[in-house]
C-alpha cells in the first residue's frame, strides 16, 4: 500500500491543514453509554494480543470479559496501508504512527476525544501527552500507546564488533567475516525512510545544513536520493514484513538492517544471533497512537480500550513484547512476564535522541520550504524500482 489518492497530490497535506485549521468539528462526548459489544483495531503485527503466540503476554482477553467488547484485529504493515484501512469505516481504531496520524487528522478519518473520558490520562509520560503528532490546536485526537526506535540490527556472527554507524547499510562495507554487505542488508518498505537517509547525513555531511530529517530542501533530498540510490544496489530486499524480515536473517544471509524491537527479541527468543543498537547517528523512530475513527460504530468500546491501554501491567507486557517503551512511567518499575528490564533496553531515556516519524510538508519550521511527502512517495517507489 502507498495511501490514499489524495496525499499522491502535490501539496496535499498543506490544504488540508489549512482546511481543518478552519473546520468546526463535532465536539466529543462527555459521557459513555452502554458498551456495543464489539471493537475492530488495525494495528501493528504484535500490538495486539491475546496469548496465540505465547499464553503469558495476552492483555485482551481480561478486557473483553470486563466489558462485553469482543475484539478484532486487522494487522496492517506500513503507515501508508493503516491510513488506506482508515478510508472504510468499517474500523474503529488504529494504532497510528506519527508519519500517518496528522494525514488522518486533516483528512477527517479520525475524531477529537475526550481526555475526561480516560481515568488514567493524567498518568501519561508527560513527554507525551501533547504530542504534536496527534494534538491540534489544542485539541487530543488519540491516546498514546508505545514509542521507540528503529533499531540497527545486526547479525553478532557477521560482526567482530558491534557496528556504530548506520554506514553498514547506506556504503558498500567490508564486514568482519572479512565478506562485502552487498545483498546482505535490507532498507525499509516505506517512504518515511527517506529521513533515516537523511538522519544519517546529518552526521556524515553536515554542510548539506540539515537540521531535521523530515525537513528537506531541493539540494539536500537531492543528496539523499542519491544516497539511496547507492543503497539500493546493496539491499537485498526492502521490507515491510516482520515475518519476511525474520526469515531473511535466518535463511537469506542478512546481516544488517533496520528493524523495530518486535524482531530482534522474537529472534533473539529463537537463540538466533542478533541485537539491536541506536548507532551514533541517532536513530528515526515512531510515537505510536490509539486513534478514534470519525465514523466508529463501536466508540464506547473504543474509549473503554483507550482506557484500558493505559494500565501499567499491560503497558509493562506490551513494551517486553514489542521491544518498545510504555508510554504510563510507572510501567517501567512494574515486572514483565519475562522479567526484563525493557525500559532499560529498549531506549526509555534516548527519547531525545530519537528522531520521530512526521509527514514531511512543504512549509517547514527550519527553512520555510521543504519537498512534502507526495514527493517523498512518488520518489522512494522510483528507487525501489531501481530508477
Amino acid at each position: 500500500m502507498q495511501g490514499t489518492d489524495l496525499f499522491r497530490q502535490p501539496a496535499a497535506l498543506a490544504t488540508l491543514v489549512a482546511l481543518a485549521a478552519g473546520t468546526v468539528q463535532a465536539a466529543p462526548p462527555t459521557q459513555l453509554g452502554k458498551p456495543e459489544g464489539q471493537l475492530n483495531i488495525v494495528a501493528w503485527p504484535g500490538y495486539i494480543e491475546r496469548g496465540a503466540s505465547d499464553k503469558k503476554y495476552d492483555w485482551v482477553t481480561q478486557f473483553e470479559k470486563s466489558t462485553g467488547c469482543q475484539v478484532n484485529v486487522k494487522t496492517a504493515a506500513t503507515s501508508d496501508e493503516m491510513v488506506s484501512l482508515m478510508n472504510s469505516s468499517n474500523y474503529d481504531l488504529v494504532t497510528a504512527s506519527g508519519d500517518a496520524s496528522l494525514r488522518l487528522i486533516y483528512g477527517k478519518k479520525v475524531q477529537e476525544i475526550n481526555p475526561a473520558l480516560i481515568p488514567s490520562w493524567n498518568t501519561l509520560d508527560k513527554r507525551l501527552q501533547n504530542g504534536s503528532w496527534f494534538t491540534v490546536g489544542g485539541k487530543h485526537y488519540g491516546v498514546p500507546y508505545q514509542w521507540g526506535a528503529n533499531f540497527l540490527a545486526y547479525n553478532t556472527k557477521a560482526f567482530k564488533t558491534p557496528p556504530t554507524s548506520w554506514s553498514v547499510v547506506f556504503e558498500p562495507t567490508q564486514l568482519g567475516n572479512g565478506q562485502s554487505n552487498k545483498g546482505k542488508i535490507q532498507a525499509y518498505d516505506g517512504a518515511i525512510y527517506i529521513a533515516d537517509a537523511a538522519m544519517y547525513l546529518m552526521a556524515k555531511q553536515p554542510s548539506l545544513g540539515i537540521k531535521d530529517p523530515y525537513e528537506l530542501n531541493e539540494a539536500q533530498y537531492a543528496a539523499v536520493l542519491k544516497l539511496l540510490r547507492q543503497q539500493k544496489q546493496l539491499t537485498h530486499r526492502y521490507w515491510h514484513d516482520v515475518t519476511v524480515q525474520m526469515n531473511d536473517f535466518k535463511n537469506e544471509g542478512i546481516v544488517a538492517t533496520s528493524a523495530w524491537g518486535y524482531t530482534i527479541n522474537t529472534l533473539q527468543g529463537e537463540k538466533f544471533p542478533v541485537e539491536g543498537t541506536i548507532p551514533k547517528e541517532g536513530s528515526t523512530g515512531w510515537a505510536d497512537t490509539t486513534m478514534l475513527h470519525a465514523e466508529a460504530k463501536h466508540p464506547v468500546c473504543a474509549y473503554k480500550w483507550m482506557e484500558w491501554s493505559l494500565n501499567k501491567n499491560l503497558q509493562s507486557s506490551l513494551a517486553e513484547w514489542f521491544g518498545s517503551n510504555p508510554v504510563v512511567p510507572a510501567a517501567c518499575n512494574t515486572k514483565a512476564p519475562g522479567g526484563s528490564n525493557f525500559c532499560q533496553s529498549n531506549g526509555f531515556d534516548r527519547f531525545d535522541k530519537i528522531y520521530f516519524w512526521k509527514t514531511p510538508t512543504a512549509t517547514c519550521k527550519s527553512q520555510g520550504k521543504c519537498v512534502p511527502y507526495s514527493r517523498w512517495t512518488a520518489d522512494y517507489i522510483a528507487i525501489m524500482g531501481g530508477r
